[in-house]
């Protein structure tokens, strides 16, 4: 009996769980579909709104592009009809067999297509044959072509003046014509033409993701942003269509194919969606596609269409970005009502859990004492390691320093031949000087005596500031940074190379775009660099037949660049990878120890700066030093 009650009182309590499951099923599905309605509907509003900022834009730039067309073509409407006004034209038209006639007015077409800036300027008689032409001089001159089956001739012969673009049959170049009637007392003599390239004003259109169209009332394409689109059609043309456009040869030998768009029905507003083949497989057969929104405006009289389409794109990643952003909005939501939820379980169970929390407490205390013990040892054991590595650092900068030292003392025995011929040719013009004042005392030729002594004393200042230079350089620089005046740093870093440039017959240039920089440095530590930089320029020009040295300095905001460029045969990427490295070096054995370059690295790095390898523009190898430019230039800018 006992075994009965408990099994009849257990089922109840599983069919009362089985109906709060189903509830909360169904609950927490009315709540997902909520928030996916929710969601949806972020989507759609955030894609609307990106979809009319894009329309909006696009008819601003139409109008803008409308506008920047008709201004040029307005500006040449009246070139044509100037023409009549020229007596030697008039004169050509009813004289065309006079050569001299015809010459002068070639001459004056010439000047005057010149200055016009147009591309080409002609006469045509009544029968359509060219007459006179701005073009005379060249090899495919238009003069004597018959172009009567141009509608803009039949138009201009017709007493109405004609507008036409396209594609010219003599030199394949593209342009507008314009072209008016030549009368003469009430008779019409002949037409004048005139050819406009409006082909830059591609360069002015976006070049992006959205692009520019320019297509004729037959719907072909002739200028556009992307160049594959150009003298393609929006749909496929007709069969008169085409018969008529390989009459007048309006597109000569253009083959007239359709760009593969697919459009979707025109809105209210005049715009429509389509999907644009992917750049280079304008056929739409393979690639991706693109979907667009097309604007248009209309160009009369003309019958011109500006098409503006715009990326889509852009609107789907902010719907996208939108429903996300929704959705995890709605998470965050659910998650806080569920945190909630839980907090209240847990203020439930608080009770029971601070018995075991008193427990844990404990022994926690024993674990936190013993913890305790162990961080005292490590801290001990760090602090030992801290003071090791304070002196393995000053230790590592003594070696640095006498690295540095090591390394100007390298450069003055390179540099020693050099000096000891600046000394030499002093020291022997002192003893000629001093025995000739000897002798020129005994004569008692004193004004010369004194003459010479005056130049003894130069001499000796010349020597003077050679010495002084190598003691500069030589001595041991423990200064704190300052700011350094770059020219004078170049100048005394020069100084010390300047014989053997002169030896080796280098030119040297110098380019101070700055001429007032600062830098913030230590003056002879920067001298150290450059002195380094040019005896490398040197080594890499001995062997080439150009050999010039250029140093430019620039300012750009807070940094000062100083560049030093050779000649020479330049260096690859794996020469590069590994300049800066201690003991590599691109010299034969016995010339260098390959620690010029990572001592002037370490240098630069010390004052805040960058040392990098480059290719000089013109070949060779180039080295920028990049430094923080010195508050007192700073300050005088």
């Amino acid at each position: 009996m006992q075994s009965s009650t408990q099994h009849t009182s257990a089922g109840p309590r599983w069919h009362g769980r089985a109906r709060w499951s189903r509830g909360q099923v169904l609950a927490w599905g009315g709540v997902l579909l909520f928030c996916l309605a929710l969601a949806s509907l972020a989507y759609y509003w955030a894609g609307q709104i990106t979809t009319d900022r894009l329309r909006v834009s696009g008819a601003q730039r139409l109008n803008a592009y409308a506008a920047s067309l008709e201004n040029l073509l307005d500006k040449y409407d009246f070139l044509p009809r100037t023409l009549e006004l020229n007596k030697d034209v008039i004169a050509l038209l009813k004289q065309p067999s006079d050569p001299a006639l015809r010459e002068a007015v070639n001459i004056y077409l010439e000047r005057v297509n010149q200055q016009a800036r147009s591309t080409t300027i002609y006469v045509v008689n009544l029968n359509g044959v060219t007459q006179a032409s701005s073009n005379w001089r060249e090899k495919d001159s238009f003069v004597g072509d018959n172009v009567s089956f141009r509608p803009y001739v039949r138009d201009a012969l017709q007493r109405t003046p004609g507008g036409f673009y396209g594609v010219g049959t003599t030199r394949l170049e593209p342009g507008y014509f314009f072209a008016h009637g030549i009368y003469h007392d009430g008779h019409m003599l002949g037409v004048a033409t005139v050819k406009v390239n409006i082909e830059k004003l591609e360069k002015t259109w976006v070049q992006g993701a959205d692009k520019v169209m320019l297509s004729d009332e037959q719907g072909v394409v002739f200028l556009s942003s992307v160049p594959s689109w150009k003298y393609r059609t929006l749909v496929p043309l007709a069969p008169e269509v085409r018969q008529r456009l390989d009459a007048t040869r309006q597109y000569f030998s253009h083959p007239l194919e359709a760009l593969g768009f697919s459009y979707q029905p025109e809105m209210a507003d005049g715009t429509r969606r389509v999907q644009v083949p992917e750049l280079g497989q304008a056929n739409g057969r393979e690639g991706r596609v693109s979907g667009m929104l097309m604007q248009r405006r209309s160009l009369a009289p003309r019958n011109w269409e500006f098409i503006y389409l715009s990326d889509l794109s852009q609107a789907r990643s902010n719907a996208q970005a939108a429903f996300i952003f929704s959705c995890v909005a709605q998470g965050f939501i659910v998650l806080l009502f569920l945190y909630v939820r839980q907090r209240l379980r847990a203020t439930r169970q608080r009770r029971k859990a601070r018995e075991d929390l008193q427990h844990a407490y404990d022994n926690l205390e024993i674990m936190v004492a013993e913890r305790t013990y162990s961080l005292r040892q490590m801290t001990q054991n760090l602090s030992e390691e801290i003071a090791v590595r304070r002196q393995a650092e000053q230790k590592l900068q003594v070696t640095q320093n006498e690295l540095f030292q090591a390394g100007k003392m390298a450069v003055l025995g390179q540099m020693s031949a050099g000096i000891t011929h600046e000394l030499n040719q002093p020291l022997t013009a002192l003893r000629t000087m001093s025995d000739n004042a000897v002798v020129l005392l005994e004569r008692g030729r004193l004004e010369v005596v004194k003459s010479n002594l005056v130049t003894i004393s130069q001499i000796v200042g010349r020597m003077g500031t050679i010495t002084c230079q190598l003691k500069a350089f030589a001595r041991k620089s423990t200064a704190p940074p300052s700011a350094v005046p770059l020219q004078s740093a170049i100048a005394n870093a020069l100084f010390l190379v300047e014989r053997r440039m002169e030896l080796s017959r280098v030119d040297f240039r110098l380019h101070m775009r700055s001429p007032g920089a600062h830098a913030w440095c230590d003056s002879n530590r920067l001298e150290q660099v450059l002195v380094n930089l040019f005896n490398n320029a040197l080594d890499a020009m001995a062997d080439s037949e150009l050999r010039q040295l250029t140093v430019s300095v620039d300012s750009a905001g807070s940094r000062v660049l100083i560049r030093v460029a050779d000649s020479g045969p330049g260096m690859t990427e794996e020469m590069r990878s590994h300049l800066f490295e201690p003991f590599f070096t691109t010299k034969p054995q016995g010339q260098g120890l390959g620690l010029g370059l990572a001592i002037s690295e370490q240098i630069v790095r010390e004052f805040g700066g960058i040392l990098r390898a480059e290719s000089a523009p013109g070949g060779g190898a180039q080295f920028a030093i990049e430094l923080q430019v010195a508050e007192q230039e700073l300050g005088h800018d």
